[in-house]
């Protein structure tokens, strides 16, 4: 299926004007939900809006949108009017500055989107990726976007511009504020946790070695509830007291000398090794057409997709 964009918008480049379009980056994922259901009979609940005035149901219909503008005081807004407050915001990214690649903390990031050239906007588009690249720089603009202008970092990847949406300044918490505890480090830790790191070393990170285990842990005990089994509960571990005293160097070598026992397999050169799950019992029919990916589905399987709905 083709991207589709959500905006179409131009990049201020000096005096150049590079139309953009923009795609989202990401999409949600959601774990797994359990719906709320009627003790009595099982079926599924709904939300209800309450006035607080009057306590009665609201429909839908009969609301509107308002702005707290004093203690219990509102100005309200048709959906038009609504619309024209979103629409006369700027259709425009202005670059403010460059800067290095690396020059911002990557705890401002917020959401990121694709940038791909609009209609008569190849050359412009590519001319300013190349230079970019060649200077090694990113570029800091402004972005008005429903309702609220962003800091916007506009970086090359590897096959076009990406637009990132920061955080400002009071939007990240300070983490002075935690006092972390200063303390000395001798030069037999720092050389022995710094081998341990040597040994651990990747070239990079791989999002697909990588699969949402814990999501799949639950999904494994909803098969055996679907197919009348007990769900298990898993001991929990003592959590570690804060008080606990340990040999940070005994620690530290026992880690080197388990990791050098670690199959040569598992340690792929740029890429790191995806754990593996124990095998589960097949507690269910649907489940082994599930994960040998069958075509074909049982009756067991729409039951929990429409209770995760």
């Amino acid at each position: 299926m083709a991207a589709r964009s959500i905006a179409s918008l131009s990049i201020s480049f000096g005096l150049v004007s590079i139309p953009v379009k923009v795609f989202s980056a990401t999409e949600s994922k959601s774990g797994i939900s359990f719906n709320l259901l009627h003790k009595g009979c099982g079926s599924r609940l709904r939300q209800q809006y309450i006035c607080l005035k009057e306590d009665v149901v609201v429909e839908r219909a009969d609301m509107v949108k308002g702005y707290e503008f004093e203690k219990d005081r509102y100005v309200t807004f048709t959906p038009e009017e609504l619309s024209a407050l979103e629409e006369a915001a700027q259709q425009t990214i202005d670059i403010v500055s460059f800067m290095p690649a690396g020059a911002i903390d990557p705890i401002y990031y917020d959401k990121p989107y694709y940038l791909g050239p609009d209609k008569r906007g190849a050359k412009p588009y590519n001319l300013l990726a190349e230079a970019m690249r060649k200077t090694r720089t990113c570029a800091l603009a402004k972005w008005s976007w429903k309702g609220k202008q962003y800091m916007v970092q506009i970086r090359v990847g590897d096959d076009g511009l990406i637009l990132q949406q920061l955080l400002y300044a009071d939007e990240v918490r300070d983490m002075a504020d935690l006092h972390v505890e200063e303390t000395d480090v001798q030069p037999a830790e720092l050389a022995l946790a710094q081998q341990l790191i040597e040994q651990n070393s990747v070239k990079g990170y791989d999002a697909s070695a990588y699969t949402d285990e814990e999501k799949q842990r639950i999904l494994d005990q909803i098969d055996k509830k679907i197919a009348g089994k007990k769900i298990t509960v898993a001991v929990e571990a003592p959590a570690p007291s804060g008080g606990e005293v340990i040999d940070l160097m005994e620690a530290l070598r026992k880690s080197i000398g388990a990791n050098k026992r670690q199959p040569a397999a598992a340690k792929s050169a740029g890429k790191a090794a995806a754990p593996v799950a124990a095998p589960v019992a097949e507690t269910a029919p649907r489940k082994t057409a599930r994960r040998a990916a069958a075509p074909a589905k049982t009756a067991a399987e729409p039951k929990r997709a429409r209770k995760q709905g």
